[in-house]
């Protein structure tokens, strides 16, 4: 998990919300975006520098920040439809960070479990994106 990244990397510590049981997690979406965001980045930073890594670290880098980006705009919809708009393209871009993430070309083992937990972390944002939408639809 997560905090067995943290363990190993004591450096990463800094700011990390998020907690090892799912039911203790963080659930303040502002924060718990912003720490996907960093959290990509440092595992963008340590992955092998290759063509298809670097390109794909790009688009990683753009999604994983837009997930938080949209939802701070969704904080400040100026309606109902706005905000369900804006909710979508959360899930929307979270789905996309998704694909980067699997995507990658990660050989280190300490980085493909983060690299999973981040594939877990993105997963539930989804769920959580797709559950706000709907009660939103309701």
């Amino acid at each position: 998990m997560i905090n067995q990244y943290l363990q190993e990397n004591p450096s990463a510590e800094e700011g990390i919300l998020l907690k090892e049981a799912p039911s203790s997690r963080e659930f303040d979406l502002e924060a718990r975006t912003l720490e996907f965001a960093k959290l990509t980045r440092e595992l963008v930073r340590q992955i092998e520098k290759n063509i298809q890594n670097i390109e794909d670290a790009k688009q990683l880098i753009r999604s994983s920040g837009s997930v938080g980006a949209n939802y701070i705009e969704a904080n400040d919809a100026l309606g109902k439809k706005d905000f369900f708009l804006k909710i979508k393209t959360c899930r929307r871009e979270a789905k996309e960070s998704r694909f980067w993430l699997k995507l990658l070309d990660v050989k280190n083992p300490a980085l493909e479990v983060l690299r999973d937990d981040l594939v877990q972390e993105v997963s539930e944002l989804i769920l959580i994106f797709s559950a706000i939408a709907k009660k939103q639809m309701l």
